[in-house]
């Protein structure tokens, strides 16, 4: 996704090109200044629009800031379709990478995972981001099931969590930078956990079992 220039734009009117004006705003406006910073006055400015068009969609800032990250990995991300389950996890993780080493996935790994991550509206931001990215990768994990690709009751959140773990890793813990070959070893290592019968809905419960019982102790 193109982000606009600072300053004042153009009116762009109102329906589907003024909410695209606008989410293409509150993005280019989170990478300049930071979610802080960031006022609906000026996206209003930057998309060309009255803060009072922004106001008849979104409440606030932080439904602004929501609705564009939602939106935009849900475009930035498509999900994939290539026949073959290795494939289309590779394509998943190459986006992936991409997106989250671009300048709106700087910034978005700032705002949520800075002091501003503490806020209950960037919160709700990273939740509704990661559920997005769980919903639309169901479809690839039922169809590798179909093919016989993968085992019947592979989790599909447990197995989308797995591919990331080692991107996300790279991207805020080591300081080994994020390469091609990153995506290429996350799915390696999903494929081999998924056939392995690690990743299965069973397994899943168990972790989270044990996870209580340790919380317990």
């Amino acid at each position: 996704m193109e982000l606009g220039s600072s300053g004042p734009a153009r009116p762009v009117g109102r329906g589907r090109k003024a909410q695209a004006a606008v989410r293409a705003a509150t993005l280019a406006e989170l990478v300049d200044r930071g979610y802080a910073e960031l006022t609906v006055e000026g996206v209003a400015q930057r998309a060309g629009v009255h803060k009072t068009t922004l106001y008849r969609r979104w409440k606030d800032r932080a439904s602004l800031v929501v609705d564009a990250l939602a939106e935009h990995f849900a475009t930035d991300i498509p999900i994939p379709d290539t026949g073959a389950v290795e494939t289309d996890l590779q394509a998943l993780a190459q986006a992936l990478v991409q997106s989250m080493s671009g300048p709106v996935g700087r910034a978005v790994q700032t705002a949520m995972y800075s002091d501003a991550g503490r806020l209950p509206e960037i919160a709700e931001a990273r939740r509704r981001v990661f559920a997005d990215r769980f919903q639309r990768a169901e479809p690839v994990i039922a169809r590798a099931i179909e093919r016989g690709e993968l085992p019947a009751d592979t989790d599909p959140v447990e197995l989308i969590k797995t591919l990331a773990a080692p991107i996300y890793f790279r991207l805020l813990v080591s300081p080994d930078p994020v390469e091609e070959g990153t995506a290429d070893q996350a799915v390696r290592i999903t494929l081999a956990a998924a056939r392995a019968g690690a990743l299965t809905r069973g397994s899943g419960v168990a972790v989270k079992a044990t996870e209580a019982g340790t919380g317990q102790a």
